[in-house]
């Protein structure tokens, strides 16, 4: 870890470096009919380094419950494998370089998840300058079966952020996902979402130890006609080790 840059997760997007954590969010998004979805866990969880430059995520599927008349239940269990190719910490480049895998299973009750099991390959790369970086990330998701009626799904993701005072991280996202196929084909969707991130918190007074606490707040707002919801309020805690 101590080879690439200290930047924290983005609460939204992905990053370009190595974690080793445990992470729960809990996201309130409201629809163009003005109802609400509360979504526990958001589809995080275990992230290990078990091998150098290896990133190994196990999720905990999230419980997902609408508000509305469609039923409550959990979601996808999904598992991801990064790769960093390269990195360099705030002396040597202040850069990360990664690709990554991620591998969702139709496991969602009550069509809280996707009908066939989902490929996510996802290049990503961050860029900093003393307290300012910008990690950016390209990714698909790719159906194994009926994709002529789901459809597929690309996604480009830039965060800036900028550190204060060490421990506080102001970013601004921009999420933004192309439709291809399915019953969205050739649409856009593209939020831009502000938020701070407070990192790390130590929970031990040695100086060697990594036991701390990250916790963010941010914002998801559509600038595009079509969105599936109007904007998502997150609540982000991760427990480093």
């Amino acid at each position: 870890m101590a080879q690439q840059p200290p930047w924290p997760v983005p609460l939204f997007a992905p990053t370009s470096n190595l974690s080793q954590l445990f992470r729960y969010d809990v996201v309130r998004q409201i629809a163009p009919a003005g109802t609400s979805t509360w979504n526990y866990g958001f589809a995080k969880g275990l992230n290990l380094t078990p091998w150098y430059n290896t990133e190994v995520d196990v999720t905990v599927p999230p419980y997902i419950e609408h508000n509305s008349t469609a039923h409550d239940g959990f979601g996808d269990f999904s598992t991801l494998v990064k790769y960093r190719f390269a990195a360099g910490n705030l002396e040597h480049g202040d850069y990360s370089v990664a690709g990554s895998l991620t591998v969702a299973f139709p496991t969602g009750s009550y069509k809280n998840g996707a009908r066939h099991t989902t490929l996510g390959p996802t290049v990503h790369a961050g860029k900093g300058y003393k307290n300012f970086d910008v990690i950016t990330s390209l990714g698909a998701t790719l159906p194994t079966a009926d994709t002529d009626s789901i459809g597929r799904m690309l996604a480009w993701n830039v965060v800036g952020q900028y550190r204060i005072h060490k421990r506080f991280w102001p970013e601004i996202e921009n999420n933004a996902t192309f439709f291809h196929g399915g019953p969205n084909d050739g649409r856009v969707q593209n939020f831009v979402s502000p938020g701070l991130v407070v990192s790390p918190l130590k929970l031990s007074s040695d100086p060697k130890s990594r036991l701390g606490l990250i916790l963010g707040i941010g914002e998801q707002i559509a600038t595009t006609h079509f969105h599936v919801y109007n904007h998502a309020l997150i609540f982000d805690a991760r427990f480093v080790f």
